[in-house]
């Protein structure tokens, strides 16, 4: 819950943003499956690379790339930073949301995902 709390943007009253049978689904298939320490290594491996920039440099990633930065995420890499990694055709960045933003605005991500997408249909 407190990472719910802290990474969302609640402004520290989760449930304006998650209804409790979200929430209790989302902990609950952590808690069944015992797949929370999958879950947060990548977290873990982030914080334990030498250099900020570092931890954003896969090598160049050519395969067309959007980025979808909400204002209340953990971090957000500058968009400078994914253009140097990435073949960056889409950086949208949103007023509102965290880093749960699947959860938290769904009609705004399945959006941009579908923008992302569009042009590259053909």
């Amino acid at each position: 819950m407190e990472k719910f709390r802290a990474w969302s943007d609640c402004g520290g009253d989760v449930e304006s943003v998650f209804s409790k049978d979200e929430l209790l689904t989302d902990i609950t298939l952590y808690w069944l499956t015992n797949s929370i320490a999958t879950s947060t290594r990548l977290y873990y491996e982030t914080m334990h690379t030498e250099g900020m920039l570092g931890r954003f440099v896969p090598g160049y990633v050519g395969t067309p790339t959007g980025f979808a930065s909400f204002a209340k995420d953990n971090f957000t890499p500058p968009e400078e930073w994914v253009r140097r990694c990435y073949r960056l055709t889409r950086f949208t960045e949103f007023d509102r949301g965290g880093h749960f933003a699947a959860l938290e605005r769904p009609h705004e991500l399945v959006t941009e995902i579908r923008e992302f997408f569009r042009p590259l249909r053909a």
